[in-house]
């Protein structure tokens, strides 16, 4: 096992720690020793992966900092039961690749593919669906590292309180050392992607998010212009974008051209409008067909800040038609469009759309931008609407309003005095979410 010293950073930058040592283990025993070791010094213990969350929910203080880089091996491939077993550092898109070389695929995935399998499904990261979830709702078993250094076995007929809980743990109940995932034959997706109005968006939402397996779309604030995009199966022949054109308008327009754009907004903040005008204009009609995970998920360079909240699928239109009228009324420059999936619900104790079927709006804001009041107004028109806060994202929601918002809260705080009584795994987010 690896260990070092050293300041930790995320992806962001808005967020960094000096943990007492960074420990990097080559196996599931050296993990243990490790949160032994930790334990025996009355240090807490905390996993990082690719440092993708914008909140501190990562961050170990004076603790230790455990890297994933050395658990990065595929333990098992069951093509019968449909599965594949990993340890927890594998970024998902060594996963991606893995499985399509076997003919596999995951059901659904997020936008980006980056991040490790532990730190994208205890954040819960999701993508967009009609009737397929988050990646957390695709793990069929784990392997988790808990605070007296055992090493547990979940599934839904081993311990399974434990599994319902450490499928989307925040990293609360024990370092994840191993996920085993659903997987299913590979498959094509046709995407269509198009400019729309944003009112023609809102009016046909029903519609579009229940013929579409995937639907999502992105709105340019200071405009009535969004981009939406619909990803549905297809039987082929696969039609994926020519290599330039891929490169020219997923790589160079929508990185180094929007990175430029953003820094002249930032700079001069009056500009702001009309390059999000030109932006909402720069995306015009496609259709290509791919393999899942180039059609899902996308390259993104340009460094943000980001807050999400997940509303009822009942409450995304009003929401929406709120938002936009916020920005209007008010003097902020927003450059980064607005995101807007879907998901179905689910029964994660702590899953975003535990219980409801949900839809994510997502804002952002360019690394460096002042937040003005942006966040804060968003936030404050979430939480009229019952919003529930991407654990990974920027919010500044506590334990006494999250316990009104998830049913199964008081379940997971109860399994996580059993298994953590001592808090081995805490730090300042997690005692602000879920309580001492």
């Amino acid at each position: 096992m690896t260990v070092t010293a050293g300041r930790w950073t995320n992806w962001a930058g808005n967020q960094s720690a000096e943990p007492s040592r960074i420990a990097v283990p080559g196996s599931t025993e050296e993990l243990a020793e490790e949160v032994k070791r930790a334990a025996a010094e009355g240090r807490t213990v905390k996993a990082v992966g690719s440092g993708h969350s914008f909140t501190a929910i990562a961050a170990a203080g004076h603790g230790v900092l455990v890297r994933p880089e050395g658990l990065t091996a595929v333990r098992e491939l069951d093509r019968g039961a449909g599965t594949v077993t990993v340890e927890s550092g594998l970024p998902l898109a060594r996963l991606n690749r893995l499985l399509a070389a076997a003919g596999l695929s995951l059901t659904n995935m997020g936008d980006i593919e980056v991040q490790t399998v532990a730190g994208a499904t205890s954040t819960g990261t999701h993508g967009t669906g009609r009737d397929s979830g988050s990646l957390a709702a695709q793990i069929r078993a784990l392997e988790i590292v808990l605070a007296d250094g055992s090493v547990r076995h979940c599934s839904p007929t081993e311990e399974p309180e434990l599994f319902q809980g450490a499928r989307l743990g925040l990293g609360a109940l024990g370092v994840v050392s191993a996920i085993t995932f659903g997987v299913e034959p590979a498959f094509l997706l046709t995407a269509h992607e198009a400019p729309m109005r944003f009112d023609e968006v809102l009016a046909d939402f029903d519609r579009l998010t229940r013929v579409n397996e995937h639907f999502e779309f992105y709105w340019f604030p200071h405009t009535d212009r969004c981009s939406t995009k619909r990803n549905n199966r297809s039987q082929g022949p696969a039609a994926p974008l020519p290599g330039f054109k891929a490169w020219l308008e997923d790589d160079f327009l929508s990185n180094t051209v929007w990175e430029g754009a953003c820094r002249i907004g930032r700079a001069f903040p009056a500009t702001v409008p009309a390059i999000a005008r030109a932006a909402s204009r720069a995306w015009s009609e496609r259709t290509y067909t791919d393999v899942a995970h180039k059609v899902f998920t996308s390259p993104r360079k340009v460094r943000f800040i980001e807050m999400e909240y997940a509303v009822p699928r009942e409450a995304a239109v009003p929401v929406l038609r709120e938002l936009r009228r916020l920005v209007e009324r008010g003097d902020w420059r927003i450059s980064f469009p607005v995101e807007v999936r879907c998901a179905p619900a689910d029964d994660l104790w702590l899953s975003t759309a535990s219980g409801r079927d949900t839809v994510y709006i997502a804002v952002h804001l360019y690394r460096g931008t002042a937040e003005q009041g942006y966040f804060t107004a968003v936030e404050q028109l979430m939480t009229a609407h019952q919003g529930r806060p991407h654990w990974g994202k920027l919010h500044t929601r506590d334990a006494g309003y999250l316990a009104a918002a998830y049913p199964h809260f008081g379940d997971f705080t109860a399994l996580r005095d059993r298994v953590d009584p001592e808090r081995r795994f805490a730090n300042a987010y997690l005692r602000r979410v879920l309580g001492d």
